[in-house]
């Protein structure tokens, strides 16, 4: 019922009334040229993949890491000596299986054509739901587009400069024995790249989900609030997880940029209350 009523509330930009297979069909080469932008995207990323491996991927495996580089000299200039310095690592990848290299060339094609086209995925998408909303809901909307690229790739840029060069560094001094060697997977590798990049990029959009479950009606300033010491706890719990060292710096690197992001939400969340609370006196 839901689908339907957001599909009736759908403007047709031609005369005349829309049907729901017309809407589909809508949606339909809104998802093709999505898809289209995707794959135009990935092409570039395959026509240079031996830079893109090169310059991007295996980057913040190295000592020289622009990231560990602007660590080691935070630490010296505040006095605290070495302490932020990443201890020099030998990162070397293997692939055991014929197909391995060629499934990752493949995979990394798609999530960089993905990560590229993210804002024009995003356009397309709002394309279509723009026609359900009304003049005052589009005037509150304004620069969505914008905020919502821009909380992407501030997410991925956290998990790529701060949490890979983490991830990498602490796995690889790790050792359980001098007679183990590290030696994982390029495929391995490209996997927690993924996950600790567009993952942590999809994870910093908090702020407009909670804008959005507030304007439904699920939370509310109030509720956020009063469990403000819960979600701590769930923040820091969540940083344990994505982090891969588990001394306090790692984790606080990762829990203040969440912390804040919650503590925002709760912002936007108590101007929609507001809002809210003022349409509805003018009602009553």
């Amino acid at each position: 019922m839901a689908l339907l009523d957001f599909f009736n509330k759908r403007k047709p930009d031609t005369q005349g009334e829309m049907t729901f297979i017309d809407h589909l069909e809508e949606l339909r080469w809104h998802l093709i040229r999505s898809v289209i932008a995707v794959l135009v995207c990935a092409v570039v990323v395959l026509i240079f993949s031996r830079e893109v491996v090169e310059d991007i991927l295996m980057a913040p495996t190295r000592s020289g890491f622009i990231s560990a580089r602007w660590l080691c000299t935070l630490g010296h200039s505040i006095g605290i000596g070495d302490t932020l310095c990443f201890p020099a690592v030998n990162a070397q990848f293997l692939e055991n299986t014929m197909t391995g290299q060629f499934i990752s060339y493949f995979t990394l094609g798609f999530i960089g054509g993905f990560v590229l086209a993210f804002p024009y995925i995003f356009w397309e998408f709002w394309r279509f739901v723009k026609p359900a909303l009304s003049e005052k809901e589009l005037k509150k909307t304004r620069g969505v587009i914008f905020w919502v690229s821009l909380l992407f790739f501030t997410g991925v840029a956290f998990g790529y400069f701060i949490l890979t060069p983490f991830m990498v560094n602490f796995y690889f001094n790790f050792k359980l024995s001098s007679q183990i060697v590290i030696m994982p997977s390029f495929s391995d590798y490209l996997e927690n790249l993924i996950y600790t990049t567009v993952g942590i990029g999809v994870l910093f959009q908090m702020p407009l989900l909670m804008m959005v479950l507030a304007r439904i009606g699920i939370v509310s300033a109030r509720f956020l609030r009063k469990y403000r010491r819960h979600a701590f706890v769930v923040i820091v719990i969540a940083a344990a997880i994505i982090t891969p060292s588990t001394d306090p710096f790692s984790l606080t690197i990762v829990t203040i940029p969440l912390y804040l992001l919650f503590e925002a939400s709760i912002m936007l969340t108590a101007r929609i209350n507001k809002q809210q609370e003022e349409k509805a006196k003018e009602w009553s």
